[in-house]
């Protein structure tokens, strides 16, 4: 019996393969168990299965577990084992909300699962569980009850530590993470009440008690400069150290070029190629050279081999790939590849020998991209120039700065000439150009804000950035057309249902969107245009931009859509991205002469490689935005009751967000802070309307506020209406014990009308459990 199930099995030359005694393969033990009228036990199941021996017995017992860590089977309290799925049940990873409810984001696709506070007092955000569906809520959302928990993903965090009454805790700063860890007396490792630490999760929370912990690590007081930054490494656990065996590989680089591997390369150090970049750069990565070339142009962009130097399966690819691109905070990073490589041997330094990749590409005069090829090259930089040195030259003709750079300026001239052609392609074709402003932080003495300026992007930004697209679009038609596995930079066109609802809002307006249900990224390019001397052009842009998909990683060709590309990926900045340096493989494969038969990636590689540096893409932005939430909140704290002019950025069914003009400092004005009034949320016009005054509040408009409060631990400012904040408004929120702070308790009596505009507008919340949390929580500002 045991020969004919082992035959039966097709995967079992599979398991051969991998094992010396194999058993059954998953497959055919999901197989059996789903053909079977009944649970059944494990001695049923290695019958079935032929299964005697008692090694064999053994490795079914290991592989069962296995399956029901991965939510594949289920083991009930008689020990009789089922398939998950025929029992209804999902697998999925739990999503926590700063609210204290939670989703469950199933594995296998498809919409999320509410699961209610209660049941998320015992699961930590990113847990993976089994869940049943139970019904739909009010607001047609599936709710899911927690059948089993897979496995607990939150082993360490950083958090406060706060000792009360003998009793010590910590209260985690990632906002997603609602219960407090208690810390035995033994474990405090001379924390003091209010530092910032470092725990080691020792028992999860379960029903009856809470999660137990360990501090490991003291990083310090809370307001400490730099802390912000030793936070969020740890709260969205970035890779900050280089384990021994990277190191001991970076020591083995020296600071030059090593002659042997200049052998074979083109040598265009004579080029007078030269970077530009921003003032703080370290890491130069690129560098373009244009001149005039027959009727057209011909365009060079060199950049850094990092394939050279980081070989495949090395220590330094595999930490390269585990940390997938380097992340900027304001004054530091923590880069993708050490020092040594990413602002030494491999950085594009002024005059010095580099290795590099080179995209050479021909236009025409009316810039259409006529044919490209890449080689693998030596260079040197003729000059280090940034884009305000640039601007300065070939707008303003700064005499200093053009007699400085005289050797570079004509070749200067000629990228700007050829920039122009490449910016009015862009427009033909309509990629999408939203204008939307950055900011910068600029710090004084002991990392103290001085102040907030927003980043003026000028002509010499854009024009690497035209260069950057050209040289990606290049390199996706130079290994598609061979046919290589290739790691895409995709964004998909925006879904029907988000269609619909910009439709909705632009015909309120007297506008429209072109394209029918299909619009093109030139459609969106002609309503911004058509907009562009509106006064309420900012919030039409708004509207526009969160309708569009967030662009990731993928070895499907779906196009981008915002720049309105057939093909694309990421080619230039291998220092600092994954994706590029798999790119650089792919194509130094080719010029060597390879094949997708014989490229060691595949498919499967690649697909798995895209979801990792789309996640880490993800982690970088929400790590960077969290630091400059609590610098911002900082700065902000010196500012309590201070009145300023803001604009309206989005509305909610429970409040606006404004952000302040000049200081570029985003804060909540709550609805129960509006004028008394019943105000009814619509989603779809984004805005507020008062039942009775018919006042509206919309994204985009201009109103005064002043702050009212500003919670650092929970980066939360929130501003009144000025004029209209009234006596008893809570002043800037320092947490003084382990609790969260009030949001929302009245500092007075409750007026019958406040009390019911609360009641109506409760409604509007997100969920019913934010409803009771708000309650718990009302702000401090009397109303």
């Amino acid at each position: 019996m045991k020969k004919n199930k082992q035959i039966n099995d097709p995967h079992a030359e599979r398991e051969a393969s991998k094992y010396g005694q194999p058993i059954p393969s998953r497959e055919f033990i999901l197989q059996c168990l789903g053909d079977s009228q009944q649970l059944q036990k494990l001695s049923q199941l290695a019958e079935t299965l032929g299964l005697t021996d008692e090694q064999d017995l053994e490795a079914l017992r290991r592989r069962l577990r296995a399956m029901e860590r991965d939510g594949q089977v289920i083991c009930n309290r008689r020990g009789a084992y089922g398939v998950a799925a025929k029992m209804d049940l999902i697998r999925g990873r739990v999503i926590g909300h700063p609210d204290g409810f939670g989703f469950v984001v199933p594995d296998e696709g498809g919409d999320d699962l509410f699961i209610n506070a209660r049941q998320m007092r015992t699961l930590f955000h990113g847990d993976r569980v089994l869940v049943q569906v139970t019904g739909v809520d009010r607001r047609g959302r599936r709710e899911g009850a927690v059948v089993e928990v897979l496995e607990h993903n939150t082993h360490q965090l950083v958090g406060r530590f706060f000792s009360d009454g003998g009793i010590a805790y910590v209260v985690p700063d990632n906002r997603r993470i609602t219960q407090d860890i208690l810390i035995p007396a033994d474990a405090e490792n001379n924390a003091s009440h209010g530092q910032i630490v470092v725990v080691d999760i020792a028992a999860a929370p379960t029903r009856r008690s809470q999660a137990i912990g360990r501090v490991t690590e003291v990083l310090g007081q809370h307001m400490a400069p730099g802390m912000e930054i030793e936070v969020a490494v740890r709260n969205y656990q970035l890779p900050f150290q280089w384990p021994s065996a990277v190191e001991l590989q970076a020591a083995q680089f020296g600071e030059e070029v090593p002659e042997k591997v200049r052998e074979g390369r083109e040598d265009i150090r004579e080029l007078p190629l030269v970077t530009i970049d921003g003032e703080d750069s370290r890491d130069f990565d690129d560098a373009v050279f244009c001149q005039r070339h027959e009727d057209g142009w011909r365009l060079l962009v060199a950049i850094a081999d990092v394939s050279s130097y980081v070989e495949p399966d090395s220590p330094l690819d595999k930490e390269a790939q585990q940390r997938g691109n380097s992340v900027y905070f304001p004054q530091q990073v923590i880069p993708m590849l050490p020092e040594v490589l990413s602002n030494q041997l491999c950085s594009l330094n002024p005059d010095v020998d580099r290795l590099c990749l080179v995209s050479e590409m021909f236009f025409s005069a009316d810039g259409s991209m006529l044919r490209h090829r890449f080689f693998e090259g030596v260079m040197r930089s003729h000059a280090r120039l940034t884009y305000n040195q640039v601007a300065a030259m070939l707008i303003s003709d700064d005499d200093a700065l053009c007699r400085q750079f005289a050797a570079v300026l004509p070749h200067l001239q000629d990228v700007q000439s050829l920039y122009h052609l490449l910016r009015a392609a862009r427009n033909q074709r309509g990629a999408i150009d939203f204008d939307r402003s950055e900011t910068r932080i600029v710090f004084g003495l002991l990392r103290k804000i001085e102040k907030i300026v927003p980043v003026i992007r000028n002509d010499a930004h854009k024009m690497i950035e035209e260069f950057m697209i050209a040289a990606n679009v290049a390199a996706a038609e130079f290994l598609a057309a061979r046919k290589m596995p290739l790691v895409y930079r995709v964004h998909e066109e925006p879904s029907l249902e988000k269609i619909t609802d910009v439709r909705s809002f632009m015909a309120e307006l007297g506008l429209q969107l072109g394209g029918g249900d299909k619009p093109r990224a030139g459609d969106y390019k002609r309503l911004i245009d058509e907009v562009s001397e509106r006064p309420d052009r900012h919030l039409i842009e708004t509207v526009l931009l969160r309708s569009l998909r967030q662009a990731m990683y993928s070895p499907e060709n779906v196009g981008h859509f915002g720049l309105a590309l057939p093909a694309y990926t990421h080619f230039t900045s291998p220092i600092r991205r994954y994706p590029d340096l798999l790119v650089h493989r792919a194509i130094r494969h080719v010029l060597a002469g390879g094949t997708a038969d014989n490229f060691p990636y595949g498919f499967t590689d690649i697909e798995s490689l895209g979801e990792q540096c789309s996640m880490t893409e993800r982690r970088a932005d929400e790590a960077t935005r969290d630091v400059i939430d609590w610098l911002k909140c900082e700065y902000m704290m010196a500012h309590v009751g201070s009145d300023f002019d803001g604009i309206v950025t989005t509305v909610t069914g429970f409040g606006l967000f404004v952000e302040l003009q000049d200081i570029y400092v985003e804060g909540l004005v709550h609805v129960t802070e509006l004028a008394n009034d019943y105000y009814h949320f619509d989603p779809v016009g984004h805005r507020l309307t008062g039942e009775r005054s018919g006042r509206n509040y919309r994204v985009g408009d201009t109103i005064r506020v002043s702050v009212a409060r500003v919670d650092l631990d929970d980066r939360k400012i929130d501003f009144v209406l000025a004029g209209g904040a009234k006596s008893g408004a809570a002043k800037s929120g320092k947490r003084k014990s382990g609790k969260k702070p009030s949001t929302g308790k009245k500092a007075g009596g409750k007026s019958k009308a406040a009390k019911k505009t609360r009641a109506v507008n409760k409604q509007a919340k997100v969920s019913s459990k934010k409803v009771e949390t708000k309650k718990k929580r009302r702000r401090t500002s009397k109303r």
